[in-house]
């Protein structure tokens, strides 16, 4: 139990120093700031945890609750971030595509001049004739 109290310490401070380097955004830490919490307060409060492990089912060996705890909160993080990376993946495939179709009215139109070229190009046909 000493080891999980410290680990979930740690992994407390380690989310909060990232937070505070910007490393890691503030809506995904939320999560793993809920994991640490929950696991620091299992450890710390012995008869809940006590509760919770025999209502699980889980009368052999208490502390696997920690672990099984933990393992599901980073299965929530990973649905989470699935969900993201869904998202993130369609909206770069739409910016793919918008991309080309503007390349694509660029070629259509043909290598347009700018204005400040015209004039140039204007002032050096005068200078020449």
């Amino acid at each position: 139990m000493l080891l999980a109290l410290i680990a979930s310490i740690a992994g407390l401070l380690l989310v909060i120093e990232l937070v505070r380097r910007r490393k890691l955004r503030e809506d995904y830490s939320l999560l793993w700031l809920a994991t640490a919490v929950i696991i620091l307060l299992l450890t710390l409060s012995k008869p809940v945890y006590d509760q919770i492990a025999a209502f699980a089912g889980v009368v052999t060996y208490p502390p696997a609750l920690l672990f099984a705890v933990a393992i599901l909160f980073v299965l929530i993080i990973l649905l989470h971030y699935a969900t993201v990376l869904t998202k993130l993946s369609g909206e770069n495939k739409r910016l793919a595509q918008e991309l080309a179709l503007l390349r694509q009215e660029i070629k259509a139109v043909g290598p347009a001049s700018s204005p400040g070229e015209d004039q140039a190009a204007g002032n050096q046909g005068e200078q020449q004739g």
